[in-house]
């Protein structure tokens, strides 16, 4: 079974076009769940993945890329057999959840 710390290292190669920081450090991904999925083909135990996520504005123009980033890369993962991405806006990004990684990054 996959950790939610493996998927969000997987996530850390998806980035934000504009700001040039990965998802996880920007502190855009929320929340990793994951569950068992009996239906899955090939039958060996693979796992269906939600990503609750937000982006830094509601009209960020690059959306729709971050949100295929996300489902390619985990789509690259044999033990994954689907991504769901719920995209929210409540709480709001705002600056203070960058990590302290991605602050380094960007000099702040």
């Amino acid at each position: 079974m996959l950790t939610e710390d493996q998927i969000l290292a997987a996530l850390r190669d998806c980035f934000d076009p504009e700001v040039k920081l990965n998802l996880v450090d920007l502190g855009l991904i929320y929340r990793v769940e994951t569950e068992p999925d009996p239906d899955s083909a090939p039958a060996w135990p693979r796992q269906r993945v939600k990503i609750t996520m937000t982006l830094t504005t509601e009209y960020c123009p690059a959306s729709g890329l971050i949100i295929e980033q996300v489902h390619n890369r985990l789509a690259t993962i044999p033990d994954i057999s689907k991504v769901e991405v719920d995209l929210v806006w409540e709480p709001r990004w705002t600056p203070h959840r960058i990590s302290e990684a991605g602050r380094k990054q960007l000099g702040l």
